[in-house]
C-alpha cells in the first residue's frame, strides 16, 4: 500500500476509530515507506500499534523512536522458525535493548504464543530464561499463568504467553462448532489492495466485505454479510465456513 493510499484509508476510518494496527500477517517494518506512513497516522492523531517479528528492530530503531507509537507487539515465537538457533540469543538481546529504550513512551508486549507446541520447548525455555535474567524475575514469576495484558516485566513492558493457534484455511479441517470473536465487534482488517475483511486473520480475503478505495465504509459495515457475521458471533454461531477452521479462541 502506497502512502497516498494509506492516507485515503486514514481519512475514511478516522470517523470510526482512534486506533490503527499496522499488521495483518505481513511484516510492517519491511515497508520501504513506513516512516511516511507513521507520519500520516500521527498527523491524524491515531493511536499507532505495530505487530512485528522483531527481526528488523535494530535496523529500524532510530526511525521508530522518532514517532509516537502507542504499542509495539513483538512476536518472539516467530524467531524459532525463521532465525537460526545459534542467533536466538543475539535476537533476544536486540529485542530487549529496543524494548527498554522504547518503553519510555511506548507499551511493549513480548508475545510467546506457542506454549502448546511441545516442539518449541527448548526455544521457549531459552526465551523465559533470558527474560528472567534481563528483568530480574524468579523462575516461578516468569512461568506463572497470566491473562489480559500478561506479566509485567518492567514499566510499560509485558510478557504474553498463549497457546499456538491455527490460522484460518479454506481447505482446513472445520473443527470449530461454536465461536465468539472480535471480528466486526471491535475491529476490521484492511488489506494492501484495499479489500476489507472481518478480522486480522483473514489475510487471504476469504470473507471480502468491500473495498475501501471504491466503497463507503458505512455501507460495507451495514452489508448483509457483515451484519450476519457479527450477529452470528454475538450468538456464538459460525456463519462463514472458514471461521470453523480458525484456532483463535477468546477465553
Amino acid at each position: 500500500m502506497s502512502p497516498n493510499e494509506f492516507r485515503i484509508v486514514v481519512e475514511k476510518i478516522r470517523p470510526y476509530t482512534n486506533y490503527i494496527y499496522l499488521h495483518v500477517l505481513g511484516e510492517p517494518l519491511l515497508h520501504p515507506q513506513l516512516d511516511e506512513i507513521l507520519t500520516i497516522a500521527e498527523t491524524a492523531n491515531l493511536n499507532i500499534n505495530i505487530t512485528t517479528n522483531g527481526g528488523l528492530l535494530e535496523r529500524k530503531k532510530e526511525m521508530l523512536l522518532t514517532h509516537s507509537i502507542r504499542q509495539v507487539n513483538i512476536s518472539l515465537h516467530d524467531a524459532e522458525e525463521n532465525i537460526p538457533s545459534e542467533k536466538w540469543t543475539d535476537y533476544l538481546k536486540s529485542v530487549f535493548d529496543f524494548s527498554i529504550i522504547a518503553s519510555t513512551k511506548t507499551y511493549i508486549s513480548l508475545r510467546l504464543w506457542n506454549s502448546s507446541n511441545t516442539a518449541s520447548a527448548a526455544f521457549n525455555m531459552l526465551c523465559l530464561d533470558e527474560i528472567s535474567k534481563k528483568f530480574d524475575l524468579s523462575t516461578q514469576e516468569i512461568t506463572e499463568k497470566t491473562k489480559g495484558n500478561g506479566l509485567k516485566l518492567a514499566e510499560h513492558i509485558f510478557l504474553q504467553k498463549a497457546p499456538r493457534f491455527e490460522w484460518p484455511d479454506e481447505n482446513g479441517i472445520k473443527s470449530q462448532t461454536q465461536k465468539n470473536c472480535y471480528a466486526l465487534r471491535d475491529h476490521i482488517a484492511i488489506l494492501a489492495d484495499g479489500q476489507i475483511v472481518p478480522c486480522c486473520l483473514d489475510a487471504d480475503a476469504n470473507m471480502k466485505l468491500g473495498n475501501i478505495f471504491n466503497d463507503e465504509l458505512s455501507e460495507i459495515l451495514q452489508s448483509e454479510r457483515a451484519k450476519n457475521i457479527k450477529k452470528g458471533f454475538e450468538q456464538r454461531k459460525i456463519v462463514e465456513p472458514i471461521c470453523a477452521t480458525c484456532g483463535f479462541i477468546i477465553d
